[in-house]
């Protein structure tokens, strides 16, 4: 209000200026406030009196009756011509309607070219100051305003305001009523706030857009430290960051509700309060329009459909989960402390079950060891022979997407504390009392008892990107799946990222055809060298395989590529045909692999839609087109900067790229460094460096809060 009110107020003081200065000036101005209604009504009256319109009248203004009123307006030069006066009424009437439909006040944008040619007109030195304002609400809801200033016929030489001056303010005043962008921001709703949502809204430039984050819980969460969480080492508010103090003066709006549904036809998200007292004793739903959807609502657990797993086991995904393994814990020894415990009640209570070989599980399990004999002992020394911790894995291996190296330390380490590891061993279901488990080799059934059971195996879709799925013809699969520009296919304006999302990756070998097209300039059926190296050039940033298979067979350039189909090593004087090209290139295929579900894959790709966005908000993110191999932005490339594994007693394991590997006290303090400096905030990362420096002080808190 306060800018349009300034804005209008400059083009008022313009109009008086070329008033005193230019003869037989007529001018209509308005200044949007109640009290200047008089003084405006009449430069109303005198610039509309000679085609009988009336005050009235003029809020009804129709597109025929505006463009008959430019038209036949004094001074209008001759040479803006019909067309150009029609297409102004025209677009600025549809923005005044757009506006009033919201019930807010707009500001009419004007191409460019437009403006140009109605302050210049030939010869004849014309300056107009134009604006369309849709104002619904202004002065008793007025609708369309247009602000047109003349100075005049043609100016002679001498006059003592020079022309360009006038045109340089009219100009000014144009751009800062009109603007250059499009006329009305579109609609961005973010679903979540995890690593992928909060990457996104970190990096995006909100000015560009209208900004809505829809989310169940108000915070960040830094997940990688859940099982320092779980074991005291950490606590919880130190490991999450309100999302309002992420987003807070960029001009973005929160709603801590839950998206139930996502109607891709008509761009409409259904959501639920999730608010345990609720408003009147009723569930509060709402709808959001949206132009742009973002869906990074992550995933949850995967149970495979195992019976019992949902009534008797813990999860290890949110930070509630993390809490609540921390109290059972405390609460297991606590209770084995009772009299009247036989010793095989508390060899049963004291039994910790971790399902899952994979990072999480294998870090809970080395977490929960340091708690239990560094900690726990000490205060129930009683106890401690009756404590037994077991990793229930179903693969070959813990930790198998490390390198080999990394797991087979792991077993040996774990073997060492007293872990014990089952390998190969699948669970069949969960009781009040045991965990069946089944050996997948010989099909054996064993039982176990325990007290705690966390189970941490992989990840499934929620329920609304299950029904999203539905909607667009991917129910067969198990996440969204989107192009390399992370657009979901068959869903316009629909992007996805993080774990409800995978990339489907273009193949070389199913493009075979088409790029040595692309490649054969002669047109000869052979490609020479230079021709071959020139298109595998131009092609990396679209296949991002190229780069991981050279980087893996420590090739320097492209070059080494054709060393898959020339043997005598004259690669200058080579020429290729098809089968030869096809084996040039359809080896780099052997390094294209799903990308992981983890937070370094969602943070990259946050940060990259955000970078999209913002570089075409004048055009839109929906122009994200590739186009004869050219591209106006590169499609997503993940870039692995490697793993950690914390293996326990101040001893972690990382896998850098380049075939590193490293084990041992100085990868856990590299742990700490990188962990610390990941932290979202200020706040968090001296949250979290306090809450290492007391564990190593005064140990773990054992407490039961």
């Amino acid at each position: 209000m306060a800018m349009m009110r300034s804005v209008l107020r400059n083009a008022l003081r313009f109009c008086l200026q070329q008033q005193q200065q230019h003869e037989g000036f007529r001018g209509l101005n308005f200044v949007a406030s109640s009290r200047d209604l008089e003084s405006s009504r009449t430069c109303l009256k005198n610039w509309f009196g000679a085609a009988g319109t009336s005050w009235r009248q003029r809020r009804n203004f129709s597109v025929r009756r505006l463009y008959d009123h430019l038209h036949r307006a004094p001074n209008v030069p001759a040479r803006a011509g019909r067309d150009e006066i029609w297409g102004l009424a025209e677009l600025a009437a549809s923005r005044s309607t757009h506006a009033a439909s919201r019930g807010q006040a707009h500001w009419t944008q004007l191409p460019r070219s437009m403006m140009h040619g109605m302050l210049w007109c030939g010869n004849e030195r014309v300056s107009y100051l134009l604006a369309a304002v849709a104002a619904t609400g202004f002065l008793g809801g007025a609708g369309l305003f247009v602000v047109l200033a003349d100075a005049g016929q043609r100016e002679e030489q001498g006059t003592s305001r020079p022309a360009a001056a006038a045109s340089v303010e009219v100009e000014e005043v144009v751009r800062s009523s009109v603007g250059t962008g499009p006329g009305r921001k579109k609609k961005v709703v973010v679903l979540g706030t995890g690593w992928a949502g909060t990457s996104f809204l970190k990096n995006l430039d909100s000015s560009l857009y209208d900004v809505i984050v829809v989310a169940p819980r108000n915070s960040f969460v830094f997940t990688p430290l859940l099982p320092s969480v779980a074991s005291g080492v950490v606590e919880a508010r130190s490991v999450t960051e309100p999302i309002r103090r992420i987003i807070r003066n960029r001009n973005i709006e929160f709603y801590q509700s839950e998206c139930v549904r996502i109607d891709a036809k008509s761009k409409q998200i259904l959501c639920n309060d999730v608010s345990e007292r609720k408003w009147q004793g009723k569930d509060v739903e709402f709808t959001l329009d949206y132009d742009l959807l973002v869906v990074a609502v992550g995933a949850t657990n995967n149970t495979f459909g195992t019976k019992g797993v949902q009534e008797y086991c813990h999860f290890l995904k949110e930070i509630e989960d993390a809490e609540k393994i921390r109290e059972s814990v405390v609460e297991r020894f606590e209770t084995a402390s009772l009299p009247n415990f036989s010793s095989e009640d508390r060899s049963k209570l004291l039994h910790f079950v971790v399902v899952g070989g994979g990072p999480t599980g294998v870090e809970y399990a080395a977490e929960l060891h340091d708690l239990i004999h560094d900690d726990l002992c000490r205060l129930y020394p009683h106890l401690k022979q009756d404590v037994t911790i077991t990793v229930v894995q179903s693969g070959d291996h813990i930790l198998n997407s490390f390198d080999r190296r990394i797991s087979e330390y792991a077993e040996k380490k774990f073997s060492r504390d007293g872990v014990d590891v089952k390998i190969g061993w699948r669970v069949s279901e969960v009781t009040d009392e045991n965990v069946c488990l089944k050996l997948k080799k010989t099909g054996e059934l064993v039982q176990l008892p325990y007290g705690m059971v966390v189970w941490s195996t992989g990840i499934a879709t929620r329920p609304v990107v299950a029904d999203l799925m539905a909607q667009i013809g991917q129910a067969d699969r198990k996440v969204l799946a989107t192009d390399a520009w992370l657009r979901v296919h068959n869903c316009e304006g629909v992007y996805a990222l993080g774990d409800c999302a995978s990339v489907e990756q273009r193949k070389i070998a199913e493009d075979i055809t088409n790029l040595f097209e692309l490649a054969e300039k002669e047109k000869s059926g052979l490609l020479t060298a230079e021709e071959f190296l020139e298109t595998a050039e131009k092609i990396r940033p679209e296949y991002p395989q190229i780069d991981i298979y050279l980087e893996h067979q420590h090739m320097e350039s492209v070059t080494g590529l054709l060393d898959n189909a020339v043997k005598d090593g004259k690669q200058s004087t080579v020429q290729l045909d098809l089968e030869h090209f096809r084996k040039a290139m359809c080896k780099v295929d052997s390094q294209l692999k799903s990308m992981p579900a983890t937070a370094q894959v969602a943070a990259q790709q946050g940060a990259y839609l955000a970078c999209c966005f913002n570089k075409l908000a004048q055009e839109y993110a929906t122009n994200i087109k590739p186009e004869d191999h050219r591209h106006q932005l590169d499609p997503f490339f993940y870039r692995h900067l490697g793993q950690f594994a914390p293996l326990g007693g101040e001893i972690a394991a990382a896998e850098i790229p380049g075939d590193w590997v490293s084990i041992g006290h100085s990868t856990q303090w590299l742990w700490y460094s990188v962990y610390a400096s990941m932290q979202v905030s200020w706040r968090t990362r001296v949250l979290v460096v306090f809450d290492w420096a007391k564990k190593f002080i005064f140990g773990r808190d054992s407490s039961s809060m």
